[in-house]
């Protein structure tokens, strides 16, 4: 998907140069064999990593608009992603959950997932993900609804802190016809099986 040839924004020559200084300040020796590269290629992972500034989520699914007369609940579960939390910039990957009851418009299956992608590939905290997602979609799409859940696992707190090895965040946003009750509960149904 991002091959070794990617064209990388601009900075990064300054970004590696910071890295390198990092190093230095970490007390070790940036010039050494195993680290002579290493402030390259944490530039270039770096901006892989938050390349989702770099895109227009709207836009995703824009490009991808199919008037359907479609009503019932669409669901796109599972999805994979890795975000870098702006706290501490430690990973932070889990699934994502994504419903949403067309009014007229559907979007490409694919584009779901995208949009999860982008707003994933940029500093974040669980909470403004889950939104952003729900609000991209429901902004987009014009839907009757959008309900997103988000489950995770934070390095920041298996790694530092607390150190709780098996905690899993879990956070939901929801609109529309996912107020009621029974809607929330048939996508909850559905997405634990």
């Amino acid at each position: 998907m991002y091959p070794e040839n990617e064209i990388f924004r601009e900075g990064l020559d300054d970004l590696a140069g910071h890295y390198k200084e990092i190093l230095t300040l970490l007390g070790e020796d940036p010039s050494r064999e195993g680290l002579l590269k290493t402030p390259m290629r944490v530039a270039k992972a770096m901006q892989v990593l938050t390349r989702g500034y770099e895109m227009d989520a709207h836009q995703v699914l824009r490009d991808a608009l199919f008037k359907e007369d479609y009503s019932q609940m669409v669901i796109v579960k599972d999805i994979d992603f890795f975000s870098l939390c702006e706290h501490h910039m430690l990973p932070f990957y889990g699934k994502v959950h994504v419903a949403y009851i067309p009014n007229g418009y559907i979007t490409g299956l694919s584009k779901i997932a995208r949009v999860v992608d982008i707003y994933s590939h940029r500093l974040q905290v669980q909470e403004r993900m889950t939104l952003q997602i729900k609000e991209c979609i429901q902004e987009t799409l014009k839907p009757l609804g959008v309900m997103v859940v988000v489950e995770a696992r934070h390095m920041c707190m298996q790694m530092r802190g607390v150190e709780k090895q098996n905690s899993i965040t879990t956070t939901s946003d929801f609109c529309g016809a996912f107020n009621q009750a029974k809607t929330r509960e048939e996508f909850m149904n559905l997405i634990n099986r």
